[in-house]
């Protein structure tokens, strides 16, 4: 019973708030020990109020998710979990999350209200409308990125969150693609339907583009230049870019992965340009 209520809170998605982090990191205030306890907060509210989503959400679609071929297997989908029990875990989690974020600030609690808004929107209507929903989904990231930058007194860099939106779209047009790729008759998706590959393929080329224009201009800029001391970000963009092309790789592959986490907890490229990329920025930073 247990491990059926770990699974529905999908533990393996709070890799995606790492982005919590990313103001922090470029910051470059590591010897604020309560500020990097006020980020530490913030993840771990993101993850419980993340998770209580992602319960609500199995909980509404749960109709449609047993006609899918992978999500028919979630807890609540497949019955292990009872509705009673989705509601109770998901207004758990969710009032956790919000007590944390009462801990560190009104402006930490306001971001995760609009990041729950915004889902609630997206479950209700925003992921039945095409690319409005990618929009939407890559938004839950930039929020994240402001959980730990405006959410815990950290001003925001135009260029921290403009990497993260084209990164952010890249992995959710990503994941239509490979969605698509899978899909079955049965599987409920009408939005994906409305989608093509040669579409998805060229949004995803815009992305990729972007996200590396946005990340290499950012490591030149003067202002970047001016604030950390150095010019030496720009080495790690041969880091950024093969990446990308490594998951560019993956997902045209047949057997790519749906979700961009599993995908980067499965493939041991990601990982180690992930561990590269940031012990080239800890060392450039230090």
């Amino acid at each position: 019973m247990i491990m059926h209520y770990w699974q529905a809170i999908r533990p393996r998605q709070w890799v995606k708030n790492a982005f919590v982090g990313a103001g922090f990191l470029f910051a470059r205030e590591w010897h604020n020990t309560a500020l990097a306890i006020d980020v530490a907060t913030a993840f771990v509210a993101f993850c419980l109020l993340a998770s209580a989503v992602y319960v609500g959400n199995d909980w509404i679609d749960r109709a449609t998710d047993r006609a899918h071929p992978v999500k028919r297997e979630r807890p609540i989908a497949a019955g292990r979990i009872s509705r009673t029990g989705g509601v109770a875990l998901a207004l758990l989690l969710g009032v956790g999350a919000f007590a944390l974020a009462a801990r560190v600030g009104v402006q930490l609690v306001a971001v995760l209200a609009i990041y729950l808004a915004l889902n609630a929107a997206y479950s209700l209507a925003l992921k039945r409308m095409v690319i409005v929903d990618v929009i939407a989904v890559a938004l839950g990231f930039l929020l994240r990125i402001l959980a730990g930058t405006v959410g815990v007194g950290i001003a925001p860099s135009p260029w921290l969150l403009m990497c993260g939106l084209m990164l952010t779209l890249l992995l959710g047009f990503g994941k239509r693609r490979a969605e698509l790729v899978g899909m079955q008759p049965e599987s409920g998706r009408d939005v994906l339907s409305r989608y093509s590959p040669a579409l998805l393929d060229r949004l995803i080329t815009v992305c990729v583009s972007g996200t590396l224009i946005a990340y290499s201009l950012y490591t030149i800029s003067p202002q970047t230049i001016a604030l950390h001391g150095s010019a030496d970000l720009v080495y790690t963009v041969p880091i950024v870019t093969y990446a990308l092309f490594r998951y560019l790789y993956l997902l045209d592959r047949q057997d790519a992965a749906e979700d961009p986490s599993r995908l980067f907890l499965s493939d041991r490229h990601l990982q180690v340009a992930a561990v590269f990329w940031l012990g080239a920025v800890i060392w450039v930073l230090r």
